[in-house]
């Protein structure tokens, strides 16, 4: 049986960037008390709260998409 590649869809790719600038935001709030993002946008503004809501919902879709990736690897196929 031949093995397909899958790649990374858009979706995951966005997700994977807005986790990750969710996780630099964190990291400069603990080391330097510094929100980025309310630094930006303005604290508590609609854009940095959209923006909390995305990088909330991707961080969702990414646990998501690695419980699916466990059970696909969990599969065993017969000999």
């Amino acid at each position: 049986m031949e093995q397909v590649k899958q790649g990374i869809s858009g979706l995951m790719w966005a997700a994977i960037t807005l986790v990750v600038i969710g996780a630099v935001n964190w990291g400069f709030v603990g080391l330097f008390e510094f929100d980025v993002v309310a630094g930006i946008f303005g604290r508590l503004s609609a854009l940095s709260r959209i923006i909390y809501v995305l990088v909330g919902l991707a961080g969702l879709y990414l646990l998501y998409g690695s419980v699916q990736l466990g059970k696909r690897a969990r599969v065993t196929t017969m000999p």
